[in-house]
Protein backbone atom coordinates (compact mmCIF):
# COMPACT_ATOMS: atom_id res chain seq x y z
CA UNK A 1 0.00 0.00 0.00
CA UNK A 2 2.89 2.24 0.55
CA UNK A 3 4.47 1.82 -2.43
CA UNK A 4 0.91 2.35 -4.60
CA UNK A 5 0.65 5.50 -2.29
CA UNK A 6 3.94 6.72 -3.29
CA UNK A 7 4.41 5.91 -6.92
CA UNK A 8 2.45 9.78 -8.10
CA UNK A 9 4.28 11.59 -5.95
CA UNK A 10 7.28 9.96 -7.14
CA UNK A 11 6.35 9.88 -10.42
CA UNK A 12 4.96 13.96 -10.40
CA UNK A 13 8.58 14.50 -9.10
CA UNK A 14 10.45 13.16 -11.93
CA UNK A 15 8.05 15.21 -14.14
CA UNK A 16 8.92 18.75 -12.34
CA UNK A 17 12.50 17.22 -12.11
CA UNK A 18 12.20 16.94 -16.31
CA UNK A 19 10.50 20.52 -16.53
CA UNK A 20 12.58 22.21 -14.80
CA UNK A 21 15.27 20.75 -16.68
CA UNK A 22 13.91 21.52 -20.14
CA UNK A 23 13.10 25.49 -18.41
CA UNK A 24 16.67 25.45 -17.44
CA UNK A 25 18.11 24.60 -20.84
CA UNK A 26 15.67 26.93 -22.90
CA UNK A 27 17.12 29.46 -20.23
CA UNK A 28 20.86 28.72 -20.74
CA UNK A 29 19.86 28.40 -24.61
CA UNK A 30 18.56 32.27 -24.59
CA UNK A 31 21.03 33.69 -22.79
CA UNK A 32 23.75 31.88 -25.48
CA UNK A 33 21.93 33.65 -28.09
CA UNK A 34 21.92 36.78 -26.61
CA UNK A 35 25.79 36.80 -26.42
CA UNK A 36 26.71 34.77 -29.42
CA UNK A 37 24.44 36.89 -31.81
CA UNK A 38 26.50 40.07 -32.01
CA UNK A 39 29.58 37.63 -32.35
CA UNK A 40 28.59 35.83 -34.93
CA UNK A 41 27.48 38.96 -37.01
CA UNK A 42 30.71 40.24 -36.57
CA UNK A 43 32.27 37.33 -38.07
CA UNK A 44 29.41 36.88 -40.81
CA UNK A 45 30.74 40.87 -41.34
CA UNK A 46 33.84 40.54 -41.68
CA UNK A 47 33.60 38.00 -44.72
CA UNK A 48 30.71 40.71 -46.57
CA UNK A 49 31.22 44.04 -48.83
CA UNK A 50 29.88 47.04 -46.99
CA UNK A 51 27.18 46.90 -49.29
CA UNK A 52 25.91 43.61 -48.20
CA UNK A 53 26.68 44.63 -44.17
CA UNK A 54 24.08 47.27 -44.41
CA UNK A 55 21.82 45.52 -46.28
CA UNK A 56 19.26 43.96 -44.41
CA UNK A 57 17.98 41.62 -46.45
CA UNK A 58 21.00 39.64 -46.71
CA UNK A 59 21.60 37.65 -43.87
CA UNK A 60 24.14 34.72 -43.04
CA UNK A 61 23.68 32.83 -46.64
CA UNK A 62 25.87 35.21 -48.87
CA UNK A 63 28.91 35.08 -51.21
CA UNK A 64 32.57 35.42 -48.73
CA UNK A 65 34.73 37.89 -50.07
CA UNK A 66 38.25 38.12 -47.68
CA UNK A 67 39.00 41.33 -49.73
CA UNK A 68 38.68 43.10 -46.06
CA UNK A 69 41.08 40.72 -44.12
CA UNK A 70 43.45 41.52 -46.91
CA UNK A 71 42.82 45.43 -46.60
CA UNK A 72 43.46 45.37 -42.62
CA UNK A 73 46.27 42.90 -42.98
CA UNK A 74 48.15 44.66 -45.79
CA UNK A 75 47.14 48.34 -45.93
CA UNK A 76 46.31 49.27 -42.50
CA UNK A 77 48.31 50.05 -39.35
CA UNK A 78 46.46 46.96 -37.25
CA UNK A 79 49.55 44.44 -37.62
CA UNK A 80 51.71 47.02 -35.95
CA UNK A 81 49.03 47.90 -33.91
CA UNK A 82 47.96 44.14 -32.57
CA UNK A 83 52.07 43.81 -31.85
CA UNK A 84 51.73 47.16 -29.65
CA UNK A 85 48.70 45.21 -27.99
CA UNK A 86 50.48 42.58 -27.44
CA UNK A 87 53.75 44.15 -25.92
CA UNK A 88 52.28 46.16 -23.69
CA UNK A 89 49.39 43.44 -22.31
CA UNK A 90 52.28 40.71 -21.71
CA UNK A 91 54.14 43.02 -20.05
CA UNK A 92 51.97 44.63 -17.82
CA UNK A 93 50.42 41.97 -16.69
CA UNK A 94 53.99 39.94 -16.06
CA UNK A 95 54.80 42.69 -13.62
CA UNK A 96 51.50 43.14 -12.16
CA UNK A 97 51.55 39.56 -11.13
CA UNK A 98 54.99 39.61 -9.87
CA UNK A 99 54.19 42.52 -7.40
CA UNK A 100 50.17 41.68 -6.70
CA UNK A 101 50.83 37.89 -6.08
CA UNK A 102 53.46 38.10 -3.11
CA UNK A 103 51.30 41.13 -1.50
CA UNK A 104 47.92 38.95 -2.44
CA UNK A 105 49.36 36.09 -0.14
CA UNK A 106 51.15 38.93 2.61
CA UNK A 107 47.40 40.12 2.89
CA UNK A 108 45.63 37.08 3.13
CA UNK A 109 48.40 35.43 5.53
CA UNK A 110 49.27 38.45 8.11
CA UNK A 111 45.56 39.64 7.69
CA UNK A 112 46.93 43.30 6.31
CA UNK A 113 43.71 43.94 5.51
CA UNK A 114 43.92 47.92 5.94
CA UNK A 115 46.40 47.96 3.53
CA UNK A 116 44.88 45.98 0.88
CA UNK A 117 41.59 48.09 1.28
CA UNK A 118 44.08 51.18 0.70
CA UNK A 119 45.10 49.30 -3.09
CA UNK A 120 41.92 49.18 -3.35
CA UNK A 121 40.99 52.32 -3.83
CA UNK A 122 43.15 52.68 -7.16
CA UNK A 123 40.51 50.40 -7.98
CA UNK A 124 37.73 52.43 -7.18
CA UNK A 125 38.92 55.99 -8.49
CA UNK A 126 38.12 56.55 -12.08
CA UNK A 127 40.81 56.30 -14.07
CA UNK A 128 39.59 59.32 -16.23
CA UNK A 129 40.35 61.61 -13.32
CA UNK A 130 44.07 60.90 -13.46
CA UNK A 131 44.18 60.90 -16.97
CA UNK A 132 45.54 65.04 -16.32
CA UNK A 133 47.85 65.12 -13.94
CA UNK A 134 49.24 61.62 -15.21
CA UNK A 135 49.89 63.32 -18.76
CA UNK A 136 51.59 65.91 -17.05
CA UNK A 137 53.65 63.74 -14.83
CA UNK A 138 54.84 61.71 -18.17
CA UNK A 139 55.19 64.51 -19.94
CA UNK A 140 57.73 66.45 -17.67
CA UNK A 141 59.57 62.82 -17.72
CA UNK A 142 59.24 63.05 -21.46
CA UNK A 143 57.66 59.26 -21.41
CA UNK A 144 54.53 60.33 -23.27
CA UNK A 145 54.34 58.39 -26.34
CA UNK A 146 56.52 55.59 -25.22
CA UNK A 147 55.47 51.67 -24.15
CA UNK A 148 56.84 52.56 -20.76
CA UNK A 149 53.53 55.09 -19.98
CA UNK A 150 50.96 52.89 -21.44
CA UNK A 151 52.12 49.70 -19.06
CA UNK A 152 52.59 51.53 -16.19
CA UNK A 153 48.89 53.21 -16.78
CA UNK A 154 47.64 49.80 -17.34
CA UNK A 155 49.30 48.24 -13.77
CA UNK A 156 47.38 51.36 -12.32
CA UNK A 157 44.29 48.81 -12.57
CA UNK A 158 45.99 45.20 -13.00
CA UNK A 159 47.62 45.25 -9.54
CA UNK A 160 44.87 45.83 -7.94
CA UNK A 161 42.73 43.27 -9.73
CA UNK A 162 45.41 40.43 -9.55
CA UNK A 163 45.73 41.48 -5.79
CA UNK A 164 41.99 41.15 -4.55
CA UNK A 165 41.32 37.98 -6.89
CA UNK A 166 44.15 36.58 -5.35
CA UNK A 167 43.67 37.20 -1.89
CA UNK A 168 40.71 34.48 -1.25
CA UNK A 169 43.02 31.93 -2.86
CA UNK A 170 45.76 32.43 -0.25
CA UNK A 171 43.06 32.83 2.25
CA UNK A 172 41.79 29.03 1.36
CA UNK A 173 45.32 27.43 1.38
CA UNK A 174 45.88 25.56 3.90
CA UNK A 175 48.01 27.29 6.76
CA UNK A 176 49.68 23.90 8.07
CA UNK A 177 51.42 23.60 4.53
CA UNK A 178 53.66 26.62 5.07
CA UNK A 179 53.77 26.12 9.08
CA UNK A 180 55.61 22.47 7.88
CA UNK A 181 57.73 24.37 5.45
CA UNK A 182 59.10 26.96 7.94
CA UNK A 183 59.64 24.02 10.48
CA UNK A 184 61.71 21.93 8.13
CA UNK A 185 64.31 24.96 8.01
CA UNK A 186 62.12 27.41 4.99
CA UNK A 187 61.70 31.41 5.51
CA UNK A 188 58.23 32.56 4.92
CA UNK A 189 58.84 33.85 1.30
CA UNK A 190 60.34 30.56 0.77
CA UNK A 191 57.12 28.48 2.03
CA UNK A 192 55.30 30.93 -0.10
CA UNK A 193 57.68 30.24 -3.11
CA UNK A 194 58.13 26.66 -2.64
CA UNK A 195 54.56 25.76 -0.85
CA UNK A 196 51.85 28.14 -1.57
CA UNK A 197 52.72 30.01 -5.31
CA UNK A 198 52.65 26.38 -6.97
CA UNK A 199 49.24 25.69 -5.03
CA UNK A 200 47.78 28.94 -6.16
CA UNK A 201 49.13 28.57 -9.66
CA UNK A 202 44.81 28.06 -10.98
CA UNK A 203 44.49 31.89 -9.09
CA UNK A 204 47.17 33.32 -10.77
CA UNK A 205 46.32 32.32 -14.53
CA UNK A 206 42.52 33.15 -13.62
CA UNK A 207 43.87 36.97 -12.40
CA UNK A 208 46.54 37.37 -14.91
CA UNK A 209 44.46 36.25 -18.03
CA UNK A 210 41.64 38.88 -16.57
CA UNK A 211 44.41 41.43 -16.08
CA UNK A 212 45.64 40.62 -20.07
CA UNK A 213 41.80 41.03 -21.38
CA UNK A 214 41.73 44.39 -20.06
CA UNK A 215 45.05 45.92 -21.16
CA UNK A 216 43.92 44.36 -24.59
CA UNK A 217 40.98 45.91 -24.71
CA UNK A 218 41.59 49.37 -23.09
CA UNK A 219 40.83 52.60 -25.16
CA UNK A 220 41.20 55.40 -22.55
CA UNK A 221 44.76 54.92 -21.59
CA UNK A 222 46.15 54.57 -25.51
CA UNK A 223 44.11 56.66 -26.98
CA UNK A 224 45.85 59.91 -24.48
CA UNK A 225 49.23 58.46 -23.25
CA UNK A 226 50.07 56.39 -27.36
CA UNK A 227 51.59 58.15 -30.34
CA UNK A 228 51.20 56.45 -34.08
CA UNK A 229 54.53 54.28 -33.14
CA UNK A 230 52.70 52.91 -29.97
CA UNK A 231 49.22 53.03 -30.44
CA UNK A 232 47.28 49.91 -29.78
CA UNK A 233 44.50 48.15 -31.45
CA UNK A 234 41.53 49.71 -30.11
CA UNK A 235 42.46 53.47 -30.57
CA UNK A 236 44.04 52.14 -34.80
CA UNK A 237 40.33 50.87 -35.14
CA UNK A 238 38.83 54.39 -35.33
CA UNK A 239 40.90 54.74 -38.47
CA UNK A 240 38.13 52.86 -40.17
CA UNK A 241 35.83 55.84 -39.31
CA UNK A 242 35.33 58.79 -40.92
CA UNK A 243 33.04 61.62 -41.92
CA UNK A 244 32.69 60.39 -45.35
CA UNK A 245 31.18 57.20 -43.50
CA UNK A 246 32.25 53.73 -42.02
CA UNK A 247 34.23 50.94 -43.49
CA UNK A 248 32.19 48.03 -41.78
CA UNK A 249 33.79 45.21 -43.16
CA UNK A 250 36.98 46.42 -42.48
CA UNK A 251 36.13 47.47 -39.10
CA UNK A 252 34.50 44.07 -38.34
CA UNK A 253 37.71 42.30 -40.04
CA UNK A 254 39.38 44.16 -37.56
CA UNK A 255 37.46 42.96 -34.66
CA UNK A 256 37.42 39.60 -35.52
CA UNK A 257 41.47 39.98 -35.70
CA UNK A 258 41.45 41.58 -32.09
CA UNK A 259 39.27 38.65 -31.04
CA UNK A 260 41.42 35.97 -31.85
CA UNK A 261 44.80 36.40 -29.15
CA UNK A 262 42.11 36.43 -26.13
CA UNK A 263 40.14 33.69 -27.62
CA UNK A 264 43.06 31.71 -27.52
CA UNK A 265 44.41 32.61 -24.35
CA UNK A 266 40.80 31.80 -22.96
CA UNK A 267 41.24 27.89 -25.05
CA UNK A 268 45.13 27.39 -23.82
CA UNK A 269 44.60 28.47 -20.21
CA UNK A 270 40.39 26.92 -19.92
CA UNK A 271 42.11 24.07 -17.90
CA UNK A 272 43.17 26.80 -15.09
CA UNK A 273 40.57 29.12 -15.59
CA UNK A 274 37.95 26.61 -14.79
CA UNK A 275 40.18 25.51 -12.27
CA UNK A 276 40.31 29.17 -11.00
CA UNK A 277 37.01 30.01 -10.84
CA UNK A 278 35.92 27.04 -8.83
CA UNK A 279 39.03 27.36 -6.50
CA UNK A 280 37.28 26.97 -2.59
CA UNK A 281 33.83 25.95 -4.06
CA UNK A 282 34.04 22.77 -1.92
CA UNK A 283 35.87 23.82 1.19
CA UNK A 284 34.53 24.57 4.18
Amino acid sequence: MTTATASPAAVAHRRRRRNLAWLRGVAIAAVCLVFALPVVWMFAAAFKTNVQVTDPSVGLFFSPTLDNFRAVLGDSEIPRAMMNSLIVGAISTALSAVIAVPAAWAVGRFRMYRTGSLILVARIVPAISLLVPWYYLFAQAGLVGSYTVLVLSHMFVSVPLILWIMISFFERLPVELEEAARTDGLSAFGAFWRIALPLAAPGTATASLLAFVFSWNNFMFALVFADESTQTVPVTMFNFISYAGTDWGGLMAAATLMSVPVVLAAVLGQRYLVAGLTAGATKS
